[in-house]
């Protein structure tokens, strides 16, 4: 019993680099939680999606996703939808930035905040146009029968695939759920309902593509030694599935939970007219 649980622990291919990031961010919010009221929900939401995280990229869960295409679409849908849709839901910012000692964040990170490279950097990765275009392209490119070939064999591309799915999924997230009005927040609130129902359209057509072929798209997991011994058609019909069914199902979720932050702030006076903002940038 004990061996069989260390095997899903120990990790399939360790990295000192996304322990020790992990654990710092773990270290963080706790820090922060104990200095700012957080709502259960909040942290229920933050550390699930924190152990999602763990055990999809550092656990034996990540073999059966470099040996199995279906397994290897869970991990992308956890990674790139549940994950940050989690942890982006859970608005861990201001936690995060209250676990900081008050030095380093006086003498670091607010000079990090203001120097150009940052504000360059961010206003480009969190312009709307720039993250949705990134959130679905990541996932069609990594669909490439040539694209998954190259990830699988070398494993600086696989964790770059990896990385490259949730970090889009969470600059994506962070736009479509900010509870701000616009201006100061990226998108207008009416944009953020109804942009997850623009991505998922080409997410769904790569699905059905995948779940009715009839060949054998990614040969990449024959080479490597499939974890399972049942039809690779079958394997590959579940994969497609995965990638229609639960993404779509979660991305509808996200979209709920913008339409619910877009009634809070209708129901406070927070949205203002073009009207408004154009006479407050004239008195500006």
């Amino acid at each position: 019993m004990m061996t069989s649980l260390l095997k899903w622990i120990v990790p399939w291919e360790f990295s000192w680099v996304f322990l020790l990031s992990f654990a710092a961010i773990c270290v963080l919010y706790v820090r922060g939680c104990a200095r700012l009221p957080v709502s259960g929900g909040r942290r229920l939401a933050f550390w699930t999606g924190m152990a999602i995280v763990y055990v999809s990229l550092h656990t034996y869960f990540d073999y059966y996703a470099e040996h199995e295409f279906f397994m290897h679409r869970i991990q992308q849908v956890l990674l790139h939808h549940l994950a940050p849709l989690l942890l982006v839901g859970s608005y861990p910012g201001t936690v995060l930035r209250a676990g900081l000692p008050l030095a380093w964040r006086a003498r670091a990170l607010r000079p990090l905040e203001r120097s150009w490279p940052w504000r360059a950097m961010t206003g480009v990765l969190l312009n709307p146009a720039v993250a949705t275009v990134l959130f679905v392209g990541f996932i069609l490119i990594w669909l490439i029968p040539s694209m998954q070939t190259l990830a699988m064999l070398d494993w600086r591309i696989y964790r770059f695939m990896n990385w490259t799915m949730m970090l889009s999924g969470l600059s994506y997230w962070w736009l479509v759920l900010d509870h701000r009005p616009r201006p100061p927040g990226r998108m207008t609130p009416g944009l953020r309902v109804l942009s997850p129902a623009i991505t998922m359209s080409p997410q769904i057509l790569a699905g059905a593509i995948v779940t009715f072929s009839k060949t054998d798209l990614y040969p990449i997991f024959e080479i490597c030694g499939r974890a399972f011994t049942f039809n690779v058609l079958t394997g590959q019909l579940a994969g497609g599935v995965i990638m229609w069914v639960p993404a779509a199902m979660i991305e509808s979720i996200g979209g709920l939970l913008a339409l619910r932050q877009w009634v809070r702030l209708s129901r406070n006076g927070r949205i203002k007219s073009k009207r408004q903002l154009q006479l407050e940038r004239r008195l500006g």
